[in-house]
């Protein structure tokens, strides 16, 4: 008996070490600074298409420009506080472009902690290169606030952050869902709604772990609130042409004159203020999306 316990015991220090390991935040090399010249205009555009006034905007705040944070995400692991991300002592104003990096596509914080996915990396871990620099450029551009950011509500074991890192094994990949060289427009419509739009972070179902599944991809999934069901938008759902679907996203009106509303309308806000063409690249994707199962 003496032999077995001294062994499970080894098997468990082993396990443990291997877990310990495992789940150590990884930061891959970011070369982002060296060779683009960072344009705040294009970071205008790749703020408004990642939603980022829309969750660190300060709840009741009309200023969308103060990145305040506070605004409360209720799952069920607990509640999570959208961080201040603002350019001031409170927020981000002392990173470096290689740490905004990490946190976007890696979900690291400059400390060396992982950020909980309430944070959409799994989808920025998408972004390119100059999307990161234009963004962190125009971030740098936008008025620092001294509001300190809220600790998250997230009880044991959520609470142990290493664990987020065996997490990241199992669903954090920058392998694209619509495989394939898709051509114009859809290319860019896959890096809009699979990337900066994160649109499957409210469009797609959740398994136990909390992790998209993938094969129910953009088909609707429980709301958050407890309120109702976030739509399915595949094209056999939504039933609409590529100019209904540009049409909504730019005016907020439904092919039968109904309004966006709920959280869209923030979403709403945000694809209007981008170009035409990526409107249509988005219609284009969802509408190459295969009917729902």
């Amino acid at each position: 008996m003496g032999k077995i316990a001294m062994l499970l015991g080894a098997c468990a220090v082993f396990g443990a070490g291997l877990g310990w390991l495992i789940s150590a935040p990884e930061r891959p090399p970011a070369q982002v600074a060296q060779s683009h010249t960072a344009d705040a205009e294009n970071g205008a555009l790749v703020f408004a298409a990642s939603g980022c006034a829309s969750c660190h905007t300060a709840p009741q705040s009309q200023d969308k420009e103060v990145l305040a944070g506070g605004y409360a995400f209720d799952s069920a692991f607990g509640t999570f506080y959208a961080p201040n991300i603002s350019w001031g002592a409170e927020g981000i104003g002392d990173w470096t472009l290689v740490q905004f990096a990490h946190a976007l596509r890696a979900g690291v914080s400059p400390e060396g902690r992982h950020y909980y996915p309430a944070f959409p990396y799994t989808a920025y871990t998408r972004m390119t290169d100059g999307d990161v620099a234009d963004l962190f450029a125009y971030m740098g551009t936008l008025p620092a606030d001294p509001t300190p950011s809220l600790d998250h509500e997230v009880s044991f074991p959520f609470n142990i952050r290493r664990g987020i890192g065996i997490w990241k094994r199992l669903y954090l990949t920058d392998a694209p869902v619509m495989v394939g060289d898709m051509g114009a427009p859809l290319d860019r419509g896959r890096y809009l709604v699979e990337g900066l739009a994160h649109c499957a972070e409210c469009h797609t179902e959740r398994d136990a772990l909390g992790g998209l599944n993938r094969a129910k991809w953009l088909q609707g999934a429980p709301n958050p609130s407890g309120k109702g069901r976030i739509p399915d938008i595949t094209p056999s759902a939504l039933g609409w042409s590529a100019a209904d679907l540009a049409e909504y996203f730019k005016s907020g009106f439904t092919p039968d004159y109904d309004s966006v509303g709920g959280s869209m309308v923030a979403v709403v806000e945000n694809l209007a203020k981008l170009p035409q063409s990526d409107r249509d690249a988005i219609a284009a994707y969802l509408l190459a999306l295969p009917a729902s199962q």
